[in-house]
């Protein structure tokens, strides 16, 4: 039986993972068939319980990561902290089948970042408070952030935010949009904000030009903010490359179920899966 995985998320029509995973089993030789799946909240656990034991495992990506951590049997130590779980692994067969949950988007957030040069950030923003929000706090306190600031609209539902900051070791700072002028310089901005989402913060320039930025939101790119940074002279990570990167320790997941198994010959693997999403080794998109 050909083994079977996907990607559960809605809306889930512009996804790139598709073609990030489809390149990395065909390299390895994996005859591994990897699809897409509109798939809501309210259905999920419906959704998983009808998958037969053809089913190896699934990424789940927005609106799905809390969703599936509650449905995971067992979690990793980043899924356990974050309270999300973007990636569904499954051992056994019916009547005993074990789901492992993981999150790889706090290794997604650095890797893309140490990529192109950022290995620490002192002071950090984070633009948006949902699921990839607490991976992002997470990363900050990996690259040894001393604060966070988080920038929401609706700052109580952002609150967990705050003890999580605790569990990992930082403060966390939540703030509306129109309340940071008084906040420290960032090194480093983490939007987490949908693709078209209007701006609603203006940084100035000295912050734009000395400062680094990875907008998640790859569709469309540039994004109006990674535009402005780039004009300015700072230092951008693409959200394509994040996603490379954090499907890269899916991959080790799906084929080991270990995310810290590197694969054969994994440094050719990324650089097609960069490739793939027109991006190179660095996560900087091919010149067209």
């Amino acid at each position: 039986m050909r083994e079977r995985l996907a990607v559960f998320g809605s809306p889930i029509a512009h996804s790139k993972s598709p073609s990030l995973h489809r390149t990395a089993y065909e390299l390895l030789g994996l005859d591994w068939e990897y699809s897409s799946r509109n798939v809501s909240v309210t259905d999920l656990a419906t959704t998983v319980a009808g998958l037969d034991n053809g089913w190896r495992g699934l990424s789940l990506t927005m609106p799905l990561k809390q969703a599936a951590f509650e449905l995971a049997d067992t979690r990793d130590a980043m899924a356990t902290l974050t309270g999300a779980v973007n990636t569904l692994r499954f051992v056994g067969d019916d009547g005993a089948r074990t789901s492992f949950g993981y999150n790889t988007d706090v290794s997604g957030i650095t890797r893309a970042l140490a990529s192109v040069g950022i290995t620490e950030a002192p002071h950090v923003h984070i633009l948006g408070g949902g699921a990839t929000a607490a991976s992002a706090v997470v990363a900050a306190a990996e690259l040894g952030a001393l604060s966070v600031i988080v920038l929401a609209r609706n700052p109580a539902k952002s609150r967990p935010l705050i003890d999580l900051g605790k569990r990992a070791g930082l403060a966390v700072d939540i703030r509306t949009f129109d309340t940071f002028d008084d906040v420290p310089r960032p090194e480093l901005v983490v939007s987490t904000l949908p693709g078209r989402t209007p701006l609603p913060v203006s940084y100035p320039s000295n912050v734009l030009s000395s400062s680094a930025l990875l907008d998640v939101a790859y569709d469309p790119w540039p994004s109006e903010l990674a535009a402005r940074w780039t004009d300015a002279g700072g230092v951008v990570a693409n959200g394509l490359s994040m996603l490379a990167h954090q499907a890269l320790i899916q991959v080790r997941i799906f084929v080991s179920n270990d995310p810290f198994q590197p694969l054969d010959d994994e440094d050719a693997v990324l650089t097609a899966m960069l490739a793939s999403v027109g991006l190179d080794a660095r996560g900087i998109p091919l010149a067209a």
